[in-house]
């Protein structure tokens, strides 16, 4: 008897800044030979369908996007695609609403049960379940961060994004306004989260991203305000996170404005990549395997500015950054000794890039 033969193809997603008359979402081919991106389809009708996360396994794509409420305010909705096993392609299942301000982020649970959004605007963090045909059920769960913190743009809440911990026993929480990091009880099955431990960090950090080591008890911070990265023990049992070490995100003696947006790690987690915008890089650091403590190894130019969203490609060969105001994304080749970063030459030219993300699609 012969076995099915199954071909999997690697496709890199890429969300952009957009107006729905706009190409929003695009679908490239990935060649993971030398990381170059070809264009094989670009999808209109959302308005600013910037964040993606990625169901490969049921072939299913999900988007945050700008809607317009009946009083013309601001608000929020997801988009659910099918993808084409064949070729890739997106084909839009359904939108919903989601929540009650704009969003900035998504992220699936690890069982695939329910997207988590997170709301700038609105210091918002919310839930939905993922039904059997990949559609979003109305929200499950909303919940309202409160509070300020030390500088203008802290002048409350901004959930800035939310990330799945090893387990999928909680999900960590950033809010850049108040300067915290939130640690939630996570019920995926139920589409629910309830707080666990929270932790603050220096007065105008700015939280924005966080990752979580492979294999050790470690977590990452990316700050956006103050430029920096705070390196903490993460306690799995107990779901708390204790601050180890802050380093900055700059060469020494840059003078100019800056905001990091993206963090990173190498899947082996020997090394720690994060972005800077204004600098128009991306910084490169060693993990200690034994403390978790950073130590810097290179400063290299993104080829575009604005560098929002970045993505190690699967083998971790690439990495591959969306430069937002450089209307392209910059394809590195990575050095797995050293973990440094080498541009390859090639680019892929996109209006407005902020996220890119991988996956591999059986046919």
């Amino acid at each position: 008897m012969y076995g099915v033969l199954l071909i999997m193809t690697m496709y890199a997603y890429i969300g952009s800044y957009a107006a729905p008359s706009e190409p929003g979402l695009r679908v490239c081919a990935y060649n993971p030979d030398t990381g170059r991106l070809e264009l094989i389809q670009e999808v209109e009708g959302l308005s600013n369908p910037t964040f993606l996360d990625i169901d490969a396994t049921k072939r299913r794509l999900y988007a945050i996007l700008d809607e317009t409420d009946e009083q013309g305010k601001r608000t929020a909705a997801a988009a659910a695609y099918e993808i084409d096993p064949a070729n890739g392609m997106l084909k839009l299942l359904h939108k919903v609403p989601t929540v009650q301000a704009p969003t900035c982020h998504i992220t699936l649970d690890e069982t695939r049960s329910c997207i988590i959004v997170s709301s700038y605007h609105g210091g918002l963090v919310g839930v939905s379940l993922l039904r059997e045909d990949g559609t979003i059920a109305p929200a499950s769960d909303v919940l309202q961060h409160h509070g300020s913190s030390l500088l203008p743009v802290q002048s409350q809440a901004r959930t800035h994004s939310v990330f799945i911990a090893p387990g999928n026993r909680f999900a960590v929480a950033c809010d850049l306004g108040l300067d915290k990091v939130f640690v939630y009880r996570l019920n995926a099955a139920e589409g629910k989260l309830g707080l666990q431990s929270e932790v603050s960090v220096t007065p105008g950090s700015g939280p924005r991203h966080f990752a979580f080591h492979p294999t050790q008890p470690y977590g990452y911070l990316i700050n956006e305000l103050s430029a920096t990265i705070t390196a903490f023990h993460y306690d799995a049992e107990q779901g708390r996170l204790t601050e180890l070490q802050t380093v900055s995100t700059l060469p020494e003696g840059f003078v100019g404005d800056n905001a990091c947006a993206d963090i990173h790690l190498s899947r082996d987690g020997r090394y720690l990549y994060g972005s800077n915008r204004g600098h128009d890089s991306i910084a490169v650091y060693a993990v200690d395997q034994q403390t978790g403590r950073l130590s810097l190894v290179q400063h290299v130019s993104t080829g575009g500015g604005h560098p929002r969203n970045f993505a190690l490609s699967p083998d971790n060969r690439f990495l591959l950054a969306a430069n937002r105001d450089g209307n392209n994304v910059v394809t590195f080749r990575r050095d797995e000794h050293s973990g440094k970063l080498e541009p390859t030459g090639d680019e892929l030219v996109a209006s407005k890039p902020v996220c890119v993300k991988f996956a591999d699609i059986r046919a």
